[in-house]
């Protein structure tokens, strides 16, 4: 008998292998770098910031201050009265910082967003100054603004306030480095007497760059007279003007105490509705008639309502606090008309007179029709 061992099966013949062809090669090698580069792009920070609805506050209400509830307007020395609905004051978040820079994909979504706005950088953020040092001047921007809403409510009601603008503080490097100081009280600009911020302000910016401005200042109960050179810079809206470098207070005496409680917000847009929370408090009957009220400016000691930044995003954190009416410096009337969202009828005043009429016409509910709006 004869045996046969298995024999393995013949191993198939090798495949040749396929080359992709060159066309997809380079289309995944291009698709790989667009994608890679879009991502670096879209990391790179953005000479930008991004304003949105912030927190808001009901001049008439309290707030948590120290873990315990506190009024945000609070009256010694005259009677106050019962108050209903609310005022509130809104603000602006905003997102990033010269020292925290913001990368284009936060930029991209925040256009896409109604109640977002995109801005440049160097207007909230100007070239050489600290994030820092625009904390402080927000700072001392809210503290006037509060003094003057003080002063414009009490005057409103026929009270006697007197003020008296003084230095909160210097820029470094400017032309009133070395000059002025903290605590000095401004007397009179190029012989005018300076009563209150606009009067001092008026003065330097008509006065212009190139030549110096006389300031007589009072330090340590001494006067003395000191030339300064304004120089050229950018507002806070954007515009050209002047400026010496000085963080300005102003100083009122009032006949009565009213104190101003708001913590860990800045700039002088809630003058106005403070002003409007104080004269509530200090006239008999509830002003609003018990309606969710909201609005924005800022507001001198003579009740001139002033314009203000980021009034869309304000109108729609009104709109998300669940406001039904809101009041607009008539200065800001081209950037509300519009942007006004659902379910918010805008009022468009320029004094705290203006204003007031306006609460007591939606209050009654007589008259709405003849208030003046952003369209007309």
């Amino acid at each position: 008998m004869t045996f046969f061992a298995d024999q393995p099966a013949p191993a198939p013949a090798p495949r040749p292998r396929r080359r992709a062809p060159r066309s997809v090669v380079v289309g995944w090698a291009l698709l790989v770098l667009g994608v890679v580069g879009t991502l670096v792009v879209g990391m790179t920070p953005a000479p930008y910031v991004i304003e949105r609805p912030g927190p808001v506050y009901d001049t008439l209400g309290s707030q948590k201050v120290d873990g315990r509830s506190t009024p945000l307007i609070s009256v010694d020395g005259a009677k106050t009265y019962p108050t209903s609905g609310q005022l509130d004051l809104l603000t602006v978040n905003i997102l990033g910082s010269r020292e925290q820079r913001l990368n284009w994909v936060d930029i991209a979504l925040a256009w896409f967003d109604p109640a977002e706005a995109v801005v440049p950088l160097e207007s909230i953020y100007p070239e050489g100054v600290s994030d820092k040092e625009v904390d402080e001047q927000s700072a001392v921007e809210m503290q006037n603004s509060q003094q003057e809403a003080i002063a414009a409510a009490l005057r409103s009601l026929d009270y006697d306030v007197q003020g008296a603008v003084t230095v909160a503080g210097v820029q470094k490097g400017s032309p009133a480095d070395g000059k002025l100081k903290a605590d000095d009280v401004v007397v009179s600009a190029d012989g005018t007497a300076v009563g209150d911020l606009d009067a001092l302000r008026d003065v330097i910016t008509k006065h212009g760059d190139g030549s110096a401005v006389s300031l007589v200042v009072r330090r340590g109960g001494v006067e003395r007279t000191i030339e300064v050179v304004p120089a050229a810079t950018k507002a806070a809206d954007g515009s050209d003007t002047v400026a010496v470098g000085v963080y300005t207070a102003i100083e009122y005496t009032f006949p009565i105490d009213v104190e101003l409680k708001l913590d860990k917000v800045g700039g002088p847009s809630a003058g106005m509705m403070f002003a409007l929370g104080i004269v509530d408090k200090l006239t008999p009957g509830a002003m609003t008639g018990g309606e969710h009220i909201a609005g924005t400016g800022t507001i001198d000691a003579a009740g001139d309502v002033g314009a203000i930044g980021g009034i869309r995003q304000k109108m729609y954190g009104a709109q998300r606090a669940g406001a039904t009416f809101f009041l607009a410096p008539r200065s800001n009337c081209d950037e509300v008309v519009g942007h006004i969202p659902s379910g918010l009828t805008v009022y468009s005043v320029s004094t705290l007179k203006q204003a007031e009429t306006a609460v007591a016409a939606i209050a009654s509910g007589k008259g709405r029709s003849a208030l003046p709006t952003c369209a007309g």
